[in-house]
C-alpha cells in the first residue's frame, strides 16, 4: 500500500500499512486497480473521440467511478470487484465500437487489454503492480504532476457526478477527464506537457463547478440570507452529512408528516440556505461541526444518520447500528440506499428515542453565494472606495483533524474589523460561530457555502474586479485556503487556471509535490505555505 493523496497522510510522506482515513491496504489496492482498469478504458475513449464516438455511458461511468476512489468515499471492497467488472466490461465494448467506427483498433496490451479475476482475492493479488508509483514517469516531477492530475481528476469527477445527479453535464468534462486518466499510462510527456495537463484539469474543474451550481441553483434556487439553528427541537430526528442536495431533498419529502426533524452535520449546512428546501417545516437546525468530528458527535445523535457522497469514518460501535450511505459512498456492512427510498432511514429513525427536549443555541448565517453577494455589490464598491473596507479575505478550504489548523481559526480571529471574511467549505467550522458583527450593514463573516461553491466565490471575484475596473489580481483580496482531499486539488488547480496569484495554502504542502514542481508554482503563481497568524496578516496589509 501507498497513498499520499490526503493531507494528513502518515508522516507527511505517505501510509504504508493503513490509511489515516481508516483505508484497509486490501481496499487501497482495489482503489489503485480500479484506477489501472480506468485509464485502459480512458485510451479507448481517446480513440473513440478521434473517429466521434462518444459513449454517454461510458462517461458517466467513468467519473463516478474515479469518484469512489477520493478520500473518505468508499471502503466497500465488494463495491469495487463490480466497478472493476463493469470498467473491463465497457472498455471492451467501446473497443467494438470505436473499431466499426474505423478507428484504432490496436488494444493488446497494457491497461487497455487487462482483463480482471473474479474475486476480491484475486483482484488484491492483481493490483501489486499497479500503485501509485508504477507509473511510466521519466523523473520524480513528472510522476509529481502525474498524481496531481490524478488527485485533481478525482476532484473533477466528484463534482461532475454531483452535477449529473441533477442533469448537469459538458462533454468537455468528460473528454478531459479521459484525456488525463489515459495520459498517466504514457511515458512520452515532458514536464511541460504535464504542468499544462494540470492547468487543463483546472479548467474542467471550473466547469464542473459550473454546472453544479447550475443543477443546485436551478434546481433548488439561489441560496438567500438564512439564519440556521445550531440546537435542536424535542422529538425524532435524522442527521444528513455529505453533500448532496436531491438526496436531503427526497428524504425531505418522504419525512413529510411523520414528526420527525431534519438536520444538517458538516457540508451540509448551507443546504438551509435553498428557497426549495427551506420550505420544509421539519428543515430546522445543523448539528455539530466537521467531517473528522463525526466520531465524536455522531454517538450523541438520537436518531438515524445519513452519509451522502464523502466524507465517512470508520463508524463506531456507538453509531453504527443508526448508520446508513447513499451516493457514491459505502462501508462494509453499512446499508446502502441506492434509490431515494429512504423508509429503512425513517424506519429507524421512528424507532429511536430522539431528542427529549428542546435546546436553544446559537445561531449561524448562510446563504451568501453569488447572488446575495453580489446584489449588493455597488454597496462593498462604495464601502471600499470610502474606506469603510480595507480588505476581503476569502478563508476557505478543507478542515481536518491534524494539527496546525488552528492557525485558521486564529487568523479569522486577527483580521481587522474594517475587513470582510468570505468563506466556504467545511474549514469554516474553525471559526463558523464567531460573532464578527458587520460593516455598514455588510456581514464581516460571510458563508458562500460548500467546498463545490467556491464557484460561487470566483464569480463575486470576477464581478468585483469589473466593478473596480482591474484584474482580480488587482483587488484587495487574499486567499487563505486549507485542503485535505483531491476536491480542494481540483479547486486549487481552478484558480491556478484562472491566473489567480499570492495564495497561501496550508496547514502543509502536499506531499506529492517534489521542491521542483513547488519550484514552478512559487514562481508562476507566487503560491506559498501558510506562516503564523501574525505575519502573515502582517505581510497582507502591512
Amino acid at each position: 500500500m501507498f497513498c499520499y493523496q490526503c493531507e494528513q497522510t502518515a508522516k507527511g510522506t505517505g501510509c504504508t500499512v493503513l490509511g489515516v482515513c481508516g483505508k484497509q491496504p486490501e481496499v487501497a489496492a482495489l482503489q489503485d486497480l480500479l484506477l489501472y482498469t480506468l485509464m485502459g478504458l480512458s485510451q479507448v475513449a481517446v480513440a473513440g473521440r478521434k473517429v466521434g464516438v462518444s459513449d454517454p455511458d461510458v462517461n458517466v461511468f467513468t467519473v463516478k467511478a474515479a469518484f469512489s476512489t477520493l478520500t473518505n468515499v468508499d471502503f466497500d471492497p465488494d463495491r469495487f470487484l463490480v466497478l472493476i467488472t463493469e470498467a473491463a466490461g465497457k472498455r471492451d465494448r467501446l473497443k467494438a465500437t470505436v473499431k466499426a467506427a474505423g478507428g484504432k483498433n490496436d488494444f493488446s496490451e497494457g491497461a487497455s487489454a487487462f482483463v480482471p479475476k473474479t474475486t476480491v482475492e484475486e483482484l488484491i493479488k492483481q493490483a501489486e503492480p499497479f500503485g501509485l508509483k508504477s507509473y511510466p514517469a521519466a523523473t520524480p516531477d513528472i510522476l509529481s504532476l502525474m498524481h496531481t492530475v490524478l488527485f485533481g481528476i478525482k476532484g473533477v469527477s466528484a463534482y461532475a457526478d454531483h452535477a449529473l445527479i441533477l442533469g448537469q453535464q459538458d462533454d468537455s468534462v468528460f473528454a478531459f477527464v479521459h484525456e488525463g486518466l489515459a495520459a498517466i499510462q504514457r511515458a512520452d510527456l515532458s514536464l511541460d506537457d504535464w504542468v499544462a495537463l494540470a492547468l487543463k484539469c483546472g479548467a474542467a474543474a471550473l466547469k464542473a463547478m459550473e454546472l453544479l451550481d447550475a443543477g443546485n441553483t436551478g434546481t433548488y434556487g439561489h441560496p438567500v440570507p438564512t439564519n440556521v439553528p445550531l440546537g435542536h427541537k424535542k422529538g425524532k430526528a435524522i442527521l444528513v452529512s455529505g453533500h448532496d442536495l436531491k438526496d436531503l431533498e427526497a428524504l425531505l419529502k418522504q419525512t413529510e408528516g411523520k414528526g420527525i426533524t431534519i438536520y444538517t452535520h458538516g457540508e451540509m449546512l448551507p443546504t438551509h440556505g435553498y428557497p426549495k428546501l427551506k420550505k420544509y417545516n421539519h428543515f430546522y437546525g445543523h448539528y455539530g461541526t466537521a467531517w473528522q468530528n463525526q466520531i465524536r458527535e455522531f454517538p450523541g445523535f438520537p436518531g438515524a444518520i445519513l452519509m451522502t457522497t464523502n466524507c465517512i469514518q470508520r463508524p463506531k460501535i456507538e453509531y453504527k447500528d443508526n448508520l446508513f450511505t447513499s451516493g457514491m459512498v459505502g462501508w462494509p456492512g453499512i446499508p446502502h440506499v441506492s434509490d431515494l427510498n429512504f423508509k429503512p432511514v425513517i424506519d429507524k429513525a421512528l424507532s429511536m428515542p430522539g431528542f427529549q427536549e428542546d435546546k436553544n443555541g446559537k445561531e449561524v448565517t448562510v446563504g451568501f453565494a453569488r447572488n446575495a453577494v453580489l446584489g449588493v455589490a455597488d454597496k462593498l464598491v462604495g464601502a471600499v472606495k470610502s474606506g469603510a473596507i480595507r480588505h476581503f479575505f476569502l478563508v476557505a478550504g478543507c478542515d481536518g483533524a491534524k494539527p496546525g489548523r488552528n492557525y485558521y481559526a486564529e487568523f479569522v480571529e486577527k483580521i481587522p474589523k474594517d475587513c470582510v471574511v468570505l468563506t466556504l467549505a467545511c474549514g469554516k467550522y474553525r471559526f463558523f460561530d464567531q460573532e464578527l458583527g458587520d460593516i455598514g450593514g455588510i456581514p464581516r463573516l460571510p458563508d458562500a457555502g460548500q467546498c463545490n461553491d467556491a464557484y460561487s466565490a470566483v464569480q463575486i471575484a470576477s464581478a468585483l474586479a469589473k466593478a473596480f475596473n482591474v484584474p482580480v489580481n488587482g483587488l484587495p483580496l487574499s486567499m487563505i485556503l486549507s485542503w485535505y482531499e483531491q476536491k480542494a486539488v481540483c479547486i486549487l488547480l481552478a484558480l491556478l487556471h484562472l491566473g489567480i496569484k499570492g495564495i497561501r495554502l496550508g496547514p502543509s504542502l502536499p506531499a506529492f509535490i517534489t521542491p521542483n514542481v513547488l519550484d514552478v508554482l512559487v514562481k508562476n503563481f507566487d503560491i506559498k505555505p501558510i506562516g503564523t497568524a501574525d505575519g502573515d496578516l502582517k505581510a497582507i496589509l502591512g
